[in-house]
């Protein structure tokens, strides 16, 4: 028995998110006393691929072949049954993010695995199995019973932290030859953002909401943005105005993500938007309305007017960085 967990890669390379897996999956194998199994698609060098033995995965299988650097769910799903029956695997581990959410539904009907979706931590019990996550828009948890004989989890992305425990990994390169027309998706255009940290991958994001009262008072909140090597974001009532870009918007409609540091400055804090932030570590919020319901899910927050506490924040952590 096995614990396959799929590490996707970007451009050939990997991100914090596949370590994150890694970690979590080595993890779950002692507690159900097993292996972990790691599968990429696409092109990828042996060096990087090296990268996940460093955080624990023993055998790491590289399938590669023209065609496969595009997600398509079902040449992926094929490829992934193919590796879980050939590794006997018990349990398949995936993130929860567009790749994961395309893919595990699949997986599970092809596998006839039981899913738990947006997990946040370990299972908390591996007989029965009961994984836990977040619900009502993180105001609540549930447990969930996967009764079936496999099973498939995807994880929230920054549940889990990185665990370095390094492994000699056997790493075994699979080439793919796939059938002309199989692949349905295809890539028209690419338009790649830059000089921009991406929210998805952002530790840190400052997000402003309407409480901003003007595009033109969105200074100071990126120059706090750049001090702390952050990511701008906003809540969808401003990226609506056209005050900022659609792909700033965050929440329940728009990016869902789970930094370390989230700043909510002017943000009301509405069920919506608090649904795409509320796996944040932690959130500090900025609000003038002492009863905006942005305190309820902050750690820390600040009472009064934006225009005025934003200098003063930026100016505390200058000194701070120059010390």
């Amino acid at each position: 028995m096995s614990v396959l967990v799929f590490t996707e890669n970007w451009d050939g390379k990997f991100k914090k998110l596949s370590f994150e897996l890694v970690s979590y999956a080595v993890k779950l194998s002692a507690m159900l006393n097993t292996s972990v199994v790691a599968v990429t698609i696409g092109t990828v060098e042996d060096d990087e691929l090296r990268k996940l033995g460093k955080y624990g995965a023993s055998k790491i299988i590289h399938v590669n072949g023209e065609g496969l650097n595009v997600l398509d769910n079902q040449i992926w799903v094929n490829i992934l049954v193919d590796v879980a029956g050939k590794e006997n695997t018990s349990v398949v581990i995936l993130s929860n993010n567009i790749t994961g959410k395309a893919i595990a539904p699949r997986l599970s009907v092809r596998l006839k695995a039981g899913l738990g979706s947006g997990v946040t931590g370990l299972p908390i019990s591996s007989e029965p199995f009961v994984v836990y996550k977040k619900v009502y828009s993180g105001n609540a948890f549930a447990d969930v019973l996967i009764r079936s004989e496999k099973k498939i989890i995807t994880l929230s992305q920054n549940s889990f932290e990185l665990i370095e425990k390094p492994v000699n990994s056997e790493i075994l390169n699979v080439k793919v030859t796939l059938e002309p027309g199989s692949v349905k998706t295809q890539i028209k255009e690419v338009q790649k953002q830059t000089g921009k940290i991406l929210l998805t991958d952002a530790e840190v994001v400052v997000s402003g909401g309407r409480g901003m009262k003007s595009p033109d008072n969105w200074g100071p909140l990126v120059e706090l943005a750049k001090l702390l090597d952050a990511a701008t974001a906003c809540s969808r009532p401003v990226s609506d105005e056209g005050w900022r870009p659609h792909d700033e918007h965050t929440g329940q409609t728009g990016k869902i993500i789970a930094p370390n540091l989230y700043f909510a400055i002017g943000i009301s804090g509405a069920t919506q938007h608090l649904a795409g932030v509320s796996s944040s570590k932690c959130i500090v919020a900025i609000n003038s309305d002492k009863d905006a319901p942005i305190f309820e899910a902050a750690r820390y927050g600040i009472v009064g007017d934006a225009a005025k506490i934003l200098p003063k924040l930026i100016d505390a952590v200058k000194e701070i960085k120059e010390k």
